[in-house]
């Protein structure tokens, strides 16, 4: 009996519920909040399902995390490998390349002033910056806090990696891609909040046809002249091109499905569930995760009145031809900010179509925070 009772004891104290803590249940109860946002309510699934899931699995079984230096055989936990692909930069690599490959870039090139609205929007990111070293954080933490700001989940991991600031990684990017699931809910009030019905209702001309020539001249020149000036961009900016000439090019057919479909969903998975996994509560409940989660959530919204501020200028200037609403989508959470920008605009008029409109500056958007995140890399020598 006493055997029985031993082994009874031992599958006992195995369980989870032992060595759980009462932050690990903090961080479940948000596990199942994220869940029945994307599930219920339908906020950017494809992020937030793998994400809480990566936070669930963490929270209850830490180990699937740990380095091979901190397990007794030597070898890491399953997350610690999909995480070290976000550290060697290479799945923001390839996120970039997937989106690219997904996404036309079209309005962008038939409306060049989208360029501007774009860059508007990277307003938050270096606002934040500031903030972040006024709050204590030294300047490379600072700069890869920011970032946030934008809105783009793959550069924050991408820049914190390279400037060396792995510790603050896993909040950076759980920020970066809860505000990005979460556009629909923290833009639309902004938007409301600086500008008026009558400009909110503001229909704008049918954007006119782009060649097949400027389609595939588009991502040649634009890789050219970025990473000419800032070489660092290459890895984002230059994969982001290479997707989109796959698409546009129209004789890799098979890489462009590629990109746009099987690898994008596998990375998406790899990535998601492993930034999940860096919420474990020892990692999260603290001070410094506070700070970086506040100011990213300001940088978002700075961005965002940046780039709606700045539409309205453009709208005066240009008498009333451009609807400031497309501003917000100058940050870059494609096409989730651009559709944002159709239905704050479809309430007011339901015949209004904003959306290929919008996603001019939402793909300038995704540019301008990779140049961003250039810019900070250039000035600390990276």
């Amino acid at each position: 009996m006493s055997y029985v009772g031993e082994t009874l004891s031992n599958l006992l104290h195995q369980t989870a519920f032992f060595n759980l803590t009462w932050g690990n249940y903090v961080m479940i109860l948000v596990a199942f909040i994220f869940l029945f946002l994307a599930i219920k309510k339908g906020f950017e699934p494809l992020l937030l399902v793998p994400i809480a899931f990566g936070m669930l699995l963490v929270n209850i079984y830490p180990e699937i995390i740990a380095s091979p230096e901190e397990t007794s055989n030597g070898v890491g936990g399953l997350l610690y490998y999909f995480y070290s692909l976000d550290e060697w930069s290479i799945l923001p690599s390839l996120i970039f390349m997937g989106v690219g490959a997904m996404t036309d870039f079209g309005p962008l090139i038939a409306n060049p002033i989208s360029f501007l609205l774009g860059a508007a929007a990277q307003f938050g990111i270096f606002g934040a910056y500031f903030m972040a070293i006024w709050l204590g954080f030294n300047d490379k933490a600072a700069a890869a806090v920011s970032i946030i700001g934008g809105a783009d989940g793959p550069t924050s991991i991408f820049l914190a990696g390279k400037l060396g600031q792995t510790g603050l990684m896993g909040p950076i990017a759980v920020a970066a891609y809860s505000y990005m699931a979460l556009v629909p809910i923290i833009q639309p009030p902004i938007m409301k909040l600086f500008t008026t019905k009558k400009e909110r209702a503001i229909k704008m001309q049918n954007l006119r046809p782009v060649s097949k020539l400027e389609r595939i001249l588009f991502p040649i020149v634009v890789t050219s002249v970025v990473c000419l000036i800032l070489p660092t961009t290459a890895p984002l900016v230059g994969m982001l091109m290479l997707g989109n000439l796959f698409r546009e090019s129209g004789v890799v057919r098979q890489l462009s499905e590629t990109a746009s479909n099987a690898m994008m969903y596998i990375v998406v998975i790899l990535l998601g569930t492993s930034v999940g996994a860096t919420t474990s509560a020892e990692a999260f409940l603290n001070i410094t995760t506070i700070k970086i989660v506040i100011l990213g959530l300001v940088a978002f919204m700075f961005g965002t009145a940046a780039g709606v501020l700045f539409g309205k200028l453009l709208s005066k200037i240009t008498g009333g031809k451009i609807n400031p609403l497309i501003g917000s989508a100058g940050v870059s959470a494609v096409p989730m900010a651009a559709r944002v920008s159709q239905k704050v605009g479809a309430e007011e008029d339901p015949t209004n179509f904003l959306l290929m409109h919008a996603m001019g500056p939402n793909v300038a958007g995704v540019i301008g925070t990779a140049v961003a995140a250039g810019v900070f890399m250039a000035i600390f020598g990276i």
